[in-house]
């Protein structure tokens, strides 16, 4: 969902008037009027808005600046627990995004974390017979009436199948696709409206977090999706788990649909029950470690992970194995996105500040360039701390925010599914310190980054990359020409003329030809290398076993390379 679109065509699609007056008075109960005034209220016939006890202007100014998360974050919190479900779900979202927002302010959002009103199984019953196309008694022995999970999408019961299999069933709340639909284009378009009258809450940039919002929560209204998901993360850690170390939940496709999700029962203590676990730790310790490296070459090679990597969704289970559950997150970097971040936390643990810097402003959202020279400084300032330790004495959270922190500062912005893979890190490290397990992140990164970076400059990687960059030069020289001839034939319309005078235009003209035949020659220069590059097998174990025909094509690309700088120096 296009998140802008649904701001300025509000007026057009809004479905529920009566809804959109709703959350206009909560909002300005909690004394947000003063955001949503401008543009919003006009939408609604004769309404008037209520006056919130205190002012956040007011508030203020009796308060220190840096107390600005604060106030807007329990105000926005006090607005959403009222408003329901979509809401809360968004406010949960904003308290994970600490790249964003101030802590003060994701303080406030996490407090929405337990304020999901559970639905007993009796009120679901119905909804859940129409989702299986059978009565309850003809699939399960039995499902207990209370849930053991509650969401704002979805609730969690416990249950047992007819065959004795132990199952959960993670059933969407009637409604919510609506409910979350209408709005989550209200709330969309109350925030445009209100960064354009508020510096200050433009600056938190909720309206980017709306796009991250409507990207993820379309995934997580679809059970089918996180059932996908669980299978796509099992086949990639299967790779690498010799061990048999982890163990992910059956699906049971016949009784699941997209909003009916049933599957294996986790049956062990969560990594949350510090006491449970406590008691275990000696079995946990060693498996845990093996678990977070089969992890991360999970997301280093293949660029897949778990995205909510909390410690209520591991168990460590009665055969020892560990069990992840809750998949509707589930992150996946794009070969070159892998290729970038590797880079990245390359930069990172060598401290390598203008790496740093130049591989997020590759990246990053920002909306005008900074000053490099001073992020530089900025990025070497907020790192010195670190540097002089070895990896062990070094905390992988902290860098990392510390990282995120100064760029927030300089308006830069980090993609979302950076984010989440920052995010997932971070919560591996916090969940190895939550159960008394000592995580070293940062080493198992670095070990598994410099055989990934050696494997990745393959003669097939090389030559698919080059084909590419091939395919881009021959598509600009093909193009060149077309978009000159349209700009010729535009510029003539209507009788007009053109009187050229130049200076130098032989010198211009040169310069052109010059580089003509330079890109030409760069073009043979990389065929001929790439060309060489296809007679290497992979058997060859040294020089003298490549053959002669690859030393003739790349003593051509030699020469064409050279022809290539000659003409440039002429």
């Amino acid at each position: 969902m296009d998140v802008i679109r649904a701001g300025l065509g509000i007026t057009r699609t809004i479905r529920n008037v009566n809804r959109l007056k709703e959350i206009v008075l909560i909002f300005a109960k909690h004394g947000l009027d003063e955001f949503i005034t401008f543009g919003v209220t006009s939408k609604i016939p004769n309404f008037v808005l209520p006056k919130s006890k205190k002012a956040i202007k007011d508030e203020l100014s009796e308060r220190p600046e840096r107390d600005w998360g604060e106030i807007l974050g329990l105000r926005l919190r006090q607005s959403f627990e009222e408003l329901g479900p979509a809401f809360i779900k968004f406010g949960q979202l904003l308290s994970t995004r600490d790249d964003v927002f101030d802590s003060a302010f994701t303080d406030q959002m996490k407090i929405l974390r337990d304020k999901v009103k559970p639905i007993p199984f009796e009120e679901m019953r119905a909804e859940v017979e129409r989702r299986l196309g059978n009565k309850i008694e003809d699939v399960f022995e039995s499902i207990d009436p209370m849930p053991i999970g509650t969401a704002s999408i979805g609730i969690v019961f416990k249950g047992v199948l007819k065959n004795g299999d132990k199952v959960v069933l993670k059933v969407r709340r009637p409604g919510i696709e609506r409910v979350i639909d209408t709005d989550f284009s209200i709330l969309s378009y109350i925030f445009i409206q209100g960064e354009k009258v508020s510096e200050e809450l433009r600056s938190l940039g909720i309206s980017r977090v709306l796009r991250d919002f409507s990207i993820s929560i379309q995934n997580e209204l679809n059970f089918n999706i996180e059932a996908l998901n669980s299978k796509r993360l099992a086949k990639v850690l299967s790779q690498y788990d010799d061990s048999d170390i982890f163990h992910l939940p059956k699906i049971y496709d016949e009784f699941s649909s997209e909003d009916l999700l049933v599957m294996e029962l986790m049956d062990g203590v969560p990594f949350s029950d510090n006491a449970g676990i406590s008691s275990r730790l000696s079995e946990l310790e060693p498996k845990f470690q093996e678990a977070l490296k089969i992890l991360l070459k999970g997301f280093l090679r293949d660029g897949i992970f778990h995205a909510d990597l909390h410690g209520g969704n591991f168990f460590l289970l009665p055969n020892n194995q560990i069990g992840l559950i809750d998949f509707g997150l589930l992150g996946s970097l794009t070969p070159k996105s892998r290729k970038n971040l590797m880079a990245l936390l390359f930069a990172l643990i060598n401290f390598d500040f203008e790496k740093v810097v130049y591989e997020f402003l590759d990246v990053a959202e920002y909306e005008k360039i900074p000053d490099i020279e001073m992020l530089i400084n900025d990025v070497r300032d907020s790192l010195s701390p670190f540097v002089g330790l070895t990896l062990q004495q070094i905390s992988f959270s902290a860098l990392l925010k510390s990282t995120m922190m100064t760029l927030k500062d300089h308006s830069l912005f980090l993609p979302r599914e950076w984010f989440i893979v920052f995010r997932a890190l971070i919560t591996l490290e916090g969940v190895g310190k939550s159960i008394g397990v000592d995580t070293d992140i940062l080493t198992l990164v670095e070990g598994d980054l410099k055989k990934i970076i050696q494997q990745s400059i393959s003669k097939e990687e090389v030559i698919e990359e080059s084909l590419w960059a091939l395919k881009d030069v021959v598509s600009a020289s093909r193009s060149i020409p077309r978009h000159l001839k349209w700009y010729m034939r535009e510029l003539s319309k209507n009788g007009y003329a053109v009187e050229l005078k130049h200076n130098n235009l032989e010198g211009l003209s040169n310069s052109i030809k010059s580089g003509l035949v330079f890109i030409g020659y760069s073009v043979m220069a990389c065929t001929f290398t790439f060309t060489g590059v296809r007679f290497v097998s992979e058997s060859v174990g040294s020089l003298a076993d490549i053959p002669k025909i690859s030393w003739l094509f790349w003593f051509m690309a030699m020469a064409a390379f050279f022809k290539a700088m000659r003409s440039q120096r002429n």
